[in-house]
């Protein structure tokens, strides 16, 4: 997450985030949590997620949502 946030520098405050999930195969809820739970803590409705039909990244978003009482945009 460190090396990733260091691309998110020049970001400003009225930019928002996407991350496209296309070509994703496995996306497990350790790395999921790590990952994502700190932009959407950081970013709120300004992430949002793309391309989240793959059934691993589906069932590990749906995971973080309910444990960490939190929703992520999706388009």
């Amino acid at each position: 997450m460190a090396a990733f946030q260091s691309q998110l520098t020049s970001l400003n405050e009225q930019e928002n985030l996407e991350l496209d999930f296309e070509g994703v195969v496995t996306f497990s809820p350790s790395w999921g949590d790590e990952f994502l739970t700190p932009l959407v803590k950081q970013y709120g409705s300004r992430l949002s997620l793309t391309n989240t039909d793959n059934s691993s990244v589906k069932a590990t978003i749906e995971l973080l949502e309910k444990i960490n009482n939190i929703l992520f945009r999706r388009i």
